[in-house]
């Protein structure tokens, strides 16, 4: 797959317009407003292409193959969430229902969700979730600053994301989180993301710690007894 000149992920968003004079033309510096995720004048990236995955927005008719790789991933999955989801007797037809949810709620731009494919389209290989700090549960949740300049009212992009089970040998997790932070940077053009995960899934908080991120927050769910860490 094509890539940039500098090695990076190539985004799906279209380019902006270039100048076709050749002359290069000088402005004052503008302070940008900030704007929030589910503002209808922001641009939501179409997706994200690395020679190895692509993301693209989760659709109903994913079902089937994310699926595959929700069973196969869920004991890590309920320890990430701290429930007994998925359940031993979960169904693709459940999945249907849930991937049409989150498909409504992308098109809403209430919360964006988009699988991980591999190359050829073929296999899920995981799940990253963007959320504002609007979003319902995290309005709910106790949010506790463990830095001192770090402000939730200023975080733009909460993160949680997690990769198929039988990927993590390869160290696919690395690759993608890289690949989700150069996005969010480029293309999302956000000042401050954030990246949560439960303190109980040890892989995924070594995955953060060794990518140089510093857990800024605390984060508790209501009824959840676990907390999570919330690292920018």
């Amino acid at each position: 797959m094509s890539r940039r000149k500098d090695g990076r992920p190539r985004s799906l968003t279209p380019a902006a317009n270039s100048s076709r004079t050749g002359v290069t033309t000088e402005r004052a510096p503008v302070k940008a407003e900030r704007m929030s995720l589910g503002d209808p004048e922001r641009s939501i990236p179409a997706g994200l292409m690395t020679d190895e995955f692509f993301l693209r927005p989760i659709l109903a008719t994913d079902a089937a193959r994310d699926f595959e790789a929700v069973m196969e991933t869920r004991a890590d999955l309920r320890v990430w969430e701290q429930s007994s989801w998925p359940a031993d007797d979960f169904t693709v037809e459940a999945n249907r229902q849930d991937l049409a949810d989150l498909e409504r709620r992308h098109l809403d731009r209430r919360a964006f969700t988009y699988t991980v494919l591999d190359a050829g389209g073929t296999e899920c290989l995981g799940c990253v979730y963007i959320f504002p700090t609007t979003a319902t549960f995290l309005s709910k949740a106790t949010v506790t600053s463990l830095v001192e300049d770090a402000q939730w009212a200023e975080v733009d992009a909460v993160v949680y994301f997690w990769v198929r089970e039988s990927r993590i040998s390869s160290d696919m997790d690395v690759r993608l989180l890289a690949a989700i932070r150069s996005w969010m940077d480029e293309d999302w053009s956000l000042a401050r993301t954030v990246f949560v995960t439960n303190e109980q899934f040890e892989r995924q908080v070594q995955l953060l710690e060794l990518a140089g991120l510093q857990v800024n927050f605390e984060l508790r769910e209501p009824g959840k007894l676990g907390k999570y860490l919330v690292y920018g």
